[in-house]
Formats: C-alpha cells, sequence, structure tokens
C-alpha cells in the first residue's frame, strides 16, 4: 500500500504538533510533503521538515525567510536524501492556500481563524481530500466550501465533536437521523451565573478544566462561542437543519457527540479527550490508525454526566442559531466580531460578558447576502466590516 501525501496546514500549532506525533508513529502508512505555519517559531518549522524530509515550507510571515532559510540549513539530515538548500519556501498571505493545491491525498488544515478559509477552497478545488480542523472555513465561507467540494466525502472533519458524529452516522442512514447532539465541556465558568461572570479574568478564562488549546480557542470554549461555531459547522458539514442540533453540557469531555436515530437509538463516540485520534481519523479516513490514541480504561469505576446548557448566561448558541437563520453571510459576522472581541478581552480592554453583548449587536446590524448571490467578495467584505464594527462598538465599552 502507497503511503498518503499529507500537506500539513498549521504545523507548529496545537493541531499540528499532534498531527506530526500521529504521522511520525506511522511513518509506512503518511508522507508529509508540505509543512505551513505562521512563521513565529521557525526553528521548531526547520526541525519539523528535517525530521519529515518535507520538500516545500510555506509562512504567511515574508520577513523570515532569512531566518527560516538559515534555521533549515542548520538542521542534521534526520531524513534520507533530504537537502535543506532544496528546500521550496513559498512566502505571504497566499502561501498556504498555494501548498494546500500541491499535488497530496490529504490536506489537513490546521491554521486557526478565518484565514484559514482560502486554503480550504484552495485544497478542495484541488481533489484533494481535506481534513478540517480549521471550523473558521465552514463557518466563515461555508456556501462557498460547499459549492467547492468536487465529490461526496471530501470534506473529513477533525473537531472532535464533528469527527464523533461522522464516526456514529456509520450506524444507519442520514433519513434515519433524528437530530444531532453536540457536546460541551461547559468550560471554567460552568454552572456560574451571569453576575459571577462578570469579573471573570483571562487568566481564568484559559484555565480549561480538559482540554490545552491556544488562547482564542481556550476563550472561546469559556463563553462557548466555541459551540456556536460549531453547531454551524454541524449543520454545514452534515445538511442537518440548527433545529435539529442540540448542545449538552458534558464535563468529562469523554462523550465527543453523539447521534440520536428516529427508532430512538443514541449512538455515542466516547474514548479520553485526546485530539490524537480525530486527528489521525482525518489523516486515515475511512479506515483507522491503531494505537493513535489511548482507549477508555474499563476496569476503573469511572462516572459521566449530561446537563441541559443554560442559555441565559451562555447565549452564544442561541446567536449562532441566529446567525444561520439570517444570511449566508451572518456566519462570518459572527465569527469575525468574536475575534476582535476576544483579543480585546485577552488585552483586558473589555469584560467577559462584552464578547457575546457585542456579538449580538454586530449581528443584528448586519445586512446579509443570500446563498444563491454568493461570491469570496462578500464573504470577505462581511467579515470586514464585522472587524471595524466590532472594534467601533467596543471603542465605547
Amino acid at each position: 500500500m502507497s503511503r498518503r501525501r499529507i500537506v500539513l496546514l498549521g504545523s507548529t500549532g496545537s493541531i499540528g504538533t499532534q498531527a506530526i506525533d500521529v504521522i511520525a508513529r506511522n511513518l509506512g502508512r503518511f508522507q508529509v510533503v508540505g509543512l505551513a505555519a505562521g512563521g513565529r517559531d521557525v526553528g521548531l518549522l526547520a526541525k519539523q521538515a528535517a525530521a519529515l524530509g518535507v520538500g516545500a515550507v510555506a509562512v504567511f510571515d515574508a520577513t523570515v525567510v532569512d531566518e527560516l532559510r538559515a534555521a533549515l540549513a542548520a538542521q542534521v539530515r534526520t531524513a534520507d536524501g533530504w537537502d535543506p538548500a532544496a528546500v521550496e519556501i513559498v512566502t505571504g498571505e497566499d502561501a498556504a492556500a498555494e501548498l494546500a493545491a500541491m499535488p497530496a491525498d490529504v490536506v489537513l488544515n490546521g491554521i486557526t481563524g478565518s484565514v484559514g478559509l482560502a486554503p480550504t477552497l484552495a485544497a478542495l478545488r484541488a481533489g484533494t481530500t481535506l481534513a478540517l480542523a480549521n471550523k473558521e472555513s465552514l463557518v466563515v465561507g461555508g456556501p462557498l466550501v460547499r459549492a467547492a467540494r468536487l465529490r461526496i466525502g471530501q470534506i473529513v472533519p477533525v473537531d472532535s465533536e464533528h469527527s464523533a458524529i461522522a464516526q456514529c452516522l456509520r450506524a444507519g442512514t442520514r433519513g434515519e437521523v433524528r437530530r444531532l447532539i453536540l457536546t460541551a465541556s461547559g468550560g471554567p465558568f460552568r454552572g456560574w451565573t451571569a453576575d459571577q461572570i462578570k469579573t471573570v479574568t483571562p487568566a481564568q478564562a484559559l484555565a480549561h478544566p480538559t482540554w490545552s488549546m491556544g488562547p482564542v480557542v481556550t476563550v472561546n470554549s469559556a463563553s462557548l462561542m466555541n459551540k456556536g461555531l460549531e453547531l454551524i459547522e454541524a449543520h454545514l458539514l452534515f445538511d442537518v437543519p440548527t433545529e435539529q442540533i442540540a448542545v449538552v453540557v458534558h464535563p468529562q469531555s469523554v462523550v465527543h457527540s453523539m447521534v440520536e436515530f428516529h427508532d430512538g437509538a443514541t449512538i455515542a463516540q466516547a474514548s479520553p479527550p485526546d485530539m490524537r485520534l480525530p486527528i489521525a481519523l482525518g489523516l486515515g479516513w475511512p479506515d483507522r490508525v491503531a494505537q493513535a490514541a489511548p482507549s477508555c480504561d474499563w476496569t476503573a469505576p469511572t462516572a459521566w454526566t449530561f446537563e441541559p446548557l443554560d442559555e441565559e448566561v451562555f447565549g452564544a448558541v442561541r446567536l449562532a442559531r441566529q446567525a444561520v437563520d439570517a444570511s449566508a453571510t451572518h456566519p462570518a459576522v459572527y465569527n469575525a466580531a468574536n475575534e476582535v472581541c476576544v483579543e480585546a478581552f485577552l488585552t483586558g480592554r473589555i469584560g467577559f460578558l462584552d464578547i457575546v453583548s457585542t456579538v449580538e449587536r454586530v449581528l443584528g446590524e448586519h445586512d446579509g447576502t443570500t446563498a444563491e448571490h454568493l461570491v469570496l467578495a462578500d464573504v470577505l467584505a462581511a467579515d470586514g466590516w464585522a472587524r471595524a464594527r466590532a472594534a467601533e462598538v467596543l471603542a465605547r465599552v
């Protein structure tokens, strides 16, 4: 069996480094042919390229090219025949998209933020299987992403919740599905009242009880914005109306999501919280990768709990449903306004509750564009408008 050629976008981030761990233990199945990163850690990027024998590297920050070339030259040639001088370096805003379009079997998009949309579209248009960890691609440009698909199954979700749903859907036909059930850890403020949350600090919001993630994703988890983004993504990935997607709080984060069928059966995917499992499935789909991550220990006493989401305190999921119902560009506004608010919160300029309230205000002011007439320029315009408008609103907070 020939090895699958992998292009890894966001290689120095959390998803990227865990993907490399999976790949390094399965070099007989996978071959990394391209790496892309922002450029903040060129030393790690160079080490990854040397260890995997990669021939093409992309960095968003064009000013680090000389530093990257020097870091590559300093590497020990750990892969047979690898020559650091021969590594192609692509730079600039379109670097990741250019790499995503190169010949490969799988593109794993682990980039954070809406900048991941262009590489997503490039991979799909090239006919490559897209292992998608960049939820913003679908949230921001959902109709464009769906239109760019060349075949059913070309997108394989890597978010743990959507990977779980994809696995559970194997238990029945789409016509037998009653609803999808997304699980949420509840974040560090599960059970808190709105008054308690008013005074939380960035340090408190970054102290996630289960997962180790980047700062933006961690704050999104604390505000439940991440679950709103995941609801939009599930709607687009699985063609299920938002009213048939439920959110339930499961603080142990062992059941990653569920599918309820119309005969009353509910199929759940359970495993200890470890992103290497959905990453491995994204790389190997539809086949599994042996020993990708630990399994549940059924010899030890354990208990799992589930509770309803308090949408009065955590209104992000409600806003996500409204965004989907409003127009094709409202989800892009939801995401963009949130990114501006999270940055303002992390730098101490606004309070925690200002995140959701500002997103709600900006959503309410957006006119929107229908999916039938949507082009990339509309998405980018909505994204830019939302960022500017959110900044204006926050300046008065």
